[in-house]
């Protein structure tokens, strides 16, 4: 008991697919996808920022402003590497 045979797995993908319907898995996979690879990048990111933030550093000046962090977004997703503006209300009241 506690382990899955191939018949309970077939089952459970069944199950799902008739929830979700067979047209929305691939997009829940690709968003799946590019959330794991921006996970993976930030870890990457955290442990180079750890290893570079050694006691041997200097002290920094009051007047340095630290370095901004970039962080990129999945390869081919240009969504959010946008700037977005506010919409302005032309309405007059």
């Amino acid at each position: 008991m506690g382990r899955l045979g191939p018949t309970e797995i077939i089952l459970i993908l069944v199950v799902i697919i008739l929830l979700f319907g067979a047209k929305k898995l691939p997009d829940m996979a690709r968003s799946l996808g590019k959330s794991a690879r921006i996970l993976k990048s930030e870890a990457k990111a955290m442990k180079e920022e750890d290893k570079s933030s050694a006691p041997a550093d200097p002290p920094h000046q009051a007047d340095e402003q630290p370095a901004q962090r970039i962080i990129q977004a999945a390869p081919g997703d240009v969504t959010s590497s946008r700037p977005v503006t506010e919409p302005t209300d032309t309405t007059k009241r």
